[in-house]
């Protein structure tokens, strides 16, 4: 990764770069360069940045993430159309609030029911800790229920906090956010079932039993 948010906007090569894994992180970003690096990726989709208040956090992703982040995101919509859920995919859209200085590209989000202009569900595969809160930047866009995949398993949050006021005040350690064992989202699915295929080696293996599996 490159060293500076100067070089990372006007280096010529970064779109080609493949650096499996890696982390810039910039304090004091203004919300001009935030955008002004968007436009210099708008064409690559290798990475995921990250803006809150003036930090800026940009990931490369490992093959690991990768593997994880397209396992879930076969699951989950083999989910919604067994189910019949009505549902728009928006995988990594990048949403953005300069009012509220945040800016965040979900690894997979979905808008379930009618086309909104924020998710209800966001999903963040973490291989490795990042240094902004995820949760913080979801709560100020207002996204209903973010899940986190960490360690082999998967975490699920639900906003009990309104998302205009300055700082959380319900579930203040966790911005707003209250960590639930069954999703609200999609309540009828088994959230152990969707963690035990992810991990299965073999995608048509993984399907397979996860499709028996969805009652």
């Amino acid at each position: 990764m490159v060293s500076s948010l100067k070089e990372l906007i006007e280096e010529p090569g970064l779109v080609n770069a493949e650096d499996p894994e890696a982390k810039f992180t910039s304090s004091g970003v203004s919300w001009q360069a935030y955008e002004t690096l968007l436009v210099k990726l708008a064409d690559n989709s290798h990475y995921r940045i990250t803006y809150l208040d003036g930090v800026l956090e940009i990931v490369s992703p490992s093959k690991k993430y990768e593997t994880i982040k397209s396992r879930l995101a076969i699951l989950i919509a083999l989910y919604l159309i067994r189910k019949r859920i009505k549902n728009l995919p928006m995988g990594s859209t990048t949403f953005k609030n300069s009012f509220h200085k945040v800016g965040v590209e979900p690894d997979e989000c979905y808008c379930i029911g009618e086309e909104k202009d924020i998710p209800d569900l966001a999903v963040e595969v973490n291989i490795t800790s990042g240094s902004i809160s995820k949760l913080e930047t979801y709560r100020r866009l207002g996204v209903a229920e973010i899940w986190f995949w960490e360690r082999n398993e998967l975490k699920l949050y639900h906003l009990r906090n309104n998302s205009q006021q300055e700082q959380a005040i319900v579930f203040p350690e966790t911005y707003g956010y209250e960590q639930i064992a069954k999703s609200e989202v999609l309540p009828q699915l088994d959230i152990s079932l969707l963690i035990k295929c992810a991990l299965i080696p073999d995608s048509v293996t993984a399907c397979l039993e996860f499709e028996q599996g969805i009652t």
